[in-house]
């Protein structure tokens, strides 16, 4: 079965960057669209980006576009969000999402499919 394993969430000091990985099993990666959420507490998950399967087509919510970039690499099964400038409004738990419209940018959270368990990022002030 489809299975996605996110890892590089850590705690940081603002303005600082992280990537994080999101590991596919069981999929063909390329014929899925990929998406990074976050879910900050005590509030909704949300959108965050989104890559085409072949990663030439991406999307970005307002509050991270200019500081955080999206990529894959479909021969490794590796989805991946690059996050610069980061602030303390940040933190929150980020999930990885596959959803099989591969030739799409998908930004709606009820499109994808599968999901990741998330993982922690804390950005300190």
């Amino acid at each position: 079965q489809v299975q996605l394993a996110e890892s590089g969430g850590a705690l940081v000091q603002a303005g600082g960057s992280l990537r994080l990985s999101c590991a596919g099993s069981g999929l063909t990666f390329s014929n899925y669209a990929m998406g990074w959420f976050r879910q900050a507490p005590g509030k909704e998950r949300e959108f965050v980006a989104a890559i085409a399967g072949n990663g030439r087509l991406s999307r970005f919510a307002d509050s991270v576009k200019g500081r955080f970039a999206i990529s894959r690499d479909n021969a490794k099964n590796t989805l991946y969000l690059e996050m610069n400038s980061l602030k303390p409004e940040d933190t929150a738990v980020y999930y990885c999402a596959a959803a099989t419209r591969g030739s799409l940018v998908v930004t709606v959270q009820s499109l994808y499919t599968n999901w990741g368990p998330g993982t922690q990022v804390t950005v300190s002030s």
